[in-house]
């Protein structure tokens, strides 16, 4: 029998539980859709009491393309400030993606984002920090699992470091923004104007479009992490991790 969308919600939920892998093999074939992978998100953080009726309060978003953005609400207790330790978190494969993330400024409902496009929707955040997303998986075979069992696992988040935040500047001229990024011993990695979409606000009308789409209104604070400058660097257990970005600061934790 073709294994179905609920037993993918068990597998998750018993994974973060007993903090052992489940077996993505085995549902490999079990979702079709982003549809049904946004659905186990939802089902997923509900059964764990990740949120209450409100939507999630921290966000990802991103992608390669403007057409093939996707979300995920990240759970609380990973979600921590700079400097930050995160070895009481049960990580086992350790991503490190540098990225900005953005602050909306007032409340944002369905009628509103669906008339947004980027220039509008960058009006309405107020604040912006470097950020450090995580890399993780539930998964026994990671980054290997299928496509949409990684988006139903929350696109394989782990965790998210913010560091402080600052006014957002519309203008900043994004293709010149330099980023450093040292992980344990290894030589930094640096990087100038590497964002996949070319600018962290490219992800915000998706965004916005997709968590009120049933209905749901955002309140002013809602933050959104907007995708990688480095794509995904490696880290090993217990390594000191710093990201900078000119001009916007930096986040430190230990993994």
């Amino acid at each position: 029998m073709t294994p179905t969308a609920a037993e993918v919600v068990a597998a998750l939920c018993a994974a973060h539980r007993t903090r052992q892998p489940a077996d993505n093999r085995r549902l490999a074939q079990a979702l079709s859709s982003l549809d049904e992978g946004y659905a186990v998100q939802h089902a997923v953080g509900r059964q764990l009491g990740w949120w209450g009726e409100a939507p999630a309060q921290t966000w990802k978003s991103g992608g390669g393309t403007l057409d093939t953005i996707t979300h995920a609400p990240l759970p609380p207790a990973g979600v921590r400030q700079s400097p930050a330790d995160l070895g009481d978190l049960p990580l086992h494969n350790l991503g490190i993606e540098a990225e900005i993330a953005l602050r909306l400024g007032v409340a944002v409902d369905a009628a509103r984002a669906a008339a947004l496009d980027e220039t509008a929707a960058a009006a309405l955040v107020d604040a912006m920090a470097v950020s450090v997303e995580v890399v993780d998986s539930r998964w026994r075979d990671g980054p290997q699992a299928a496509p949409l069992l990684r988006l139903a696992d929350g696109q394989s988040h782990g965790a998210l470091v913010l560091g402080d935040w600052q006014p957002f500047d519309p203008a900043r001229d994004w293709a010149a923004q330099h980023c450093r990024v040292q992980i344990g011993a290894a030589a930094p990695f640096e990087c100038r104007g590497t964002h996949p979409l070319g600018r962290p606000t490219a992800v915000l009308p998706a965004w916005l479009r997709h968590v009120t789409r049933d209905g749901a209104v955002l309140p002013a604070g809602t933050v959104v992490t907007t995708g990688s400058w480095v794509g995904l660097l490696h880290a090993q257990a217990g390594d000191a991790v710093t990201v900078a970005f000119d001009g916007l600061g930096e986040v430190s934790l230990r993994v």
